[in-house]
């Protein structure tokens, strides 16, 4: 079953964050995902505050996904995303479909 890694992200610096998103993008399609959304135009209908950018990777398992976020070759860019970004991260399960 498809697991979703889903982050609300608010830039801090421009320069760390090009070079997070870079080594992120890379671990992401070496552990098999592949980006649904990445940080385009948000808006909200219900509930507050204002989403800041929004992304969403899928993974082929949830396994998958935690092997990804806890990998050496996502640790290199961990190292960049205190000063980089801001965020919250979640991480859900798809649903089987029929």
């Amino acid at each position: 079953m498809a697991a979703y890694v889903i982050s609300e992200v608010e830039v801090r610096d421009p320069e760390d964050f090009k070079a997070y998103r870079a080594l992120a993008a890379k671990t992401i399609t070496q552990y098999g995902g592949r980006y649904l959304v990445r940080g385009g135009q948000a808006e909200l209908l219900e509930g507050g505050p204002p989403p800041n950018a929004i992304v969403i990777a899928e993974f082929p398992t949830m396994a998958r996904l935690k092997e990804w976020y806890a990998s050496s070759e996502y640790a290199e860019a961990l190292k960049l995303r205190a000063s980089a970004l801001e965020r919250r991260l979640l991480l859900v399960e798809g649903v089987l479909t029929p």
